[in-house]
């Protein structure tokens, strides 16, 4: 990793200045600041997060969108926190979800009983189309 700038004053003066907690320590020779650098974590893409939170405001649960989307069910938790979503609470339905290819949601879609009761979403996924169904309990 390369250190252009310094934190402090934007100097291009830098020069190693031995280690701190494992992390090499930097120090500006014109301002003489001392600082380290940020450890640079593994960023999840964007489409991921949104992706994730609008399945679990469908009613997925955080494992059903793990297995989905191959993203830690404890980031999803982590994220549902940060960004304060709560999902509607209804006990009327229930909802589960198919994964298919463009082809299979056309034919699913011929077929006027699969749509009766029911309400539901398409959203892309890759290359597939996930196909979330809420339908009511019946009594």
């Amino acid at each position: 990793m390369k250190i252009n700038l310094c934190p402090n004053c934007s100097s291009d003066q830098i020069v190693k200045s031995g280690i701190v907690n494992k992390r090499q320590r930097f120090k500006c020779k014109q301002c003489n600041y001392f600082f380290t650098v940020n450890k640079l974590g593994k960023k999840i893409d964007d489409y991921f997060v949104n992706k994730a939170l609008q399945l679990y405001l469908e009613g997925l649960s955080y494992r059903e969108i793990e297995r989905i989307l191959g993203v830690s069910h404890v980031s999803i938790m982590n994220w549902v926190k940060r960004y304060g979503i709560k999902r509607p609470q209804n006990k009327n339905y229930h909802s589960s979800y198919k994964i298919l290819n463009s082809s299979e949601l056309a034919i699913y879609f011929q077929n006027p009983n699969n749509l009766k009761g029911a309400g539901v979403v398409v959203t892309e996924l890759g290359d597939k189309f996930m196909l979330i169904k809420w339908e009511r309990f019946k009594d």
